[in-house]
């Protein structure tokens, strides 16, 4: 297989962007990490095609997304449970296929009920111009992915490489059971904050009880939550600090602000507390009016979250004759 035009956008979505694992080191420039929102699915995507972890693919905003395939490539789909197409057929999710030219993967939106992001992994990633060590696209700067702004219609994907023998990994499936919980109203750990003395002896308790959703104020920054507000104890006025995805601030007005991948790098709301890491790809999958829930959780358990998220990740990939079946039926 050669390099060159993998795919040719024919819709482009409401929002489709190519993201990675986002900028490392450059806060101190101003610019957030970014990347992709839901990490885990992909991780998951590049893993399944070949890729290195950090490889940059497709990330799109639930809604009606159209590729034409046009060399033989190796691709997965991952993330939000959709109703997605390979061609006429129903499109296998979190499974290797290999398309061949004038295949059409098709993305129709929701399937049940929930979910809000898909990722798209080609074999060999997705050549655009690395900057600022990452080939993520930052929207609001207008720089990285494809000259930083969103993927339209007639827009090219590239890739950067191929493997050589594709048909190794075609049918792979990613085992359910090594994937975060997604599904809807999900329950996000969450550790206290530096700044319990901002806030009334039963806050944690109060907010962990409300049955919170996501307002329409949401974005790729972060989401301000609606179902719940929180007592501050008396006007708290603080230096800004340095903060980042998973900081869960309270400006005065009580409405907790979630922040997510394109966070701003400081901000001088006092912090209630933070979302482990591994919970943020959860967060990931919710649109406004969705409805979640903030649970508690001491360091132990954070860091056992971790080592949770790090044995997905590390897990076996063995393909599936079945599947493989279907993943190289061309739909």
């Amino acid at each position: 297989m050669r390099r060159g035009a993998g795919l040719r956008v024919v819709t482009g979505g409401l929002l489709t962007t190519v993201q990675d694992q986002g900028r490392l080191g450059a806060l101190r420039y101003g610019v957030p990490r970014g990347g992709a929102m839901d990490r885990f699915a992909l991780f998951a995507a590049n893993r399944l095609v070949g890729n290195a972890p950090d490889e940059a693919g497709v990330e799109m905003l639930v809604s009606e997304v159209c590729f034409e395939v046009l060399q033989p490539s190796l691709l997965a789909l991952t993330g939000a449970p959709i109703e997605a197409y390979w061609n006429d057929a129903p499109l296998p999710l979190w499974t290797t296929i290999l398309a061949r030219p004038g295949d059409r993967i098709y993305l129709a939106g929701k399937r049940h009920g929930w979910g809000a992001r898909s990722y798209l992994a080609l074999a060999g990633g997705v050549e655009v111009p690395v900057v600022l060590g990452s080939r993520g696209t930052h929207l609001s700067g207008r720089f990285g992915g494809l000259a930083g702004r969103v993927l339209r219609a007639g827009d090219l994907v590239m890739l950067r490489e191929q493997p050589n023998d594709p048909l190794r990994r075609a049918g792979q499936p990613w085992p359910a059971e090594a994937r975060p919980a997604y599904g809807p109203k999900p329950s996000l750990r969450f550790t206290a904050g530096p700044h319990q003395h901002c806030f009334g002896a039963t806050s944690i308790e109060a907010l962990a009880q409300a049955e919170l959703r996501v307002s329409d104020h949401a974005n790729r920054m972060g989401y301000r939550l609606d179902g719940h507000t929180v007592e501050l104890t008396h006007p708290c006025n603080l230096p800004s600090l340095g903060v980042l995805p998973g900081v869960i601030q309270i400006p005065p007005d009580g409405k907790p602000v979630l922040l997510m991948a394109d966070a701003q790098p400081t901000g001088g709301y006092p912090i209630i507390g933070v979302v482990c890491a591994p919970d943020l790809d959860l967060a990931a999958q919710l649109l406004p009016g969705d409805r979640l829930q903030l649970k508690p959780i001491g360091e132990d358990e954070a860091i056992e979250a971790r080592r949770d998220y790090a044995r997905w990740q590390a897990t076996p990939l063995e393909p599936d004759d079945t599947v493989a079946q279907l993943a190289l039926a061309g739909g």
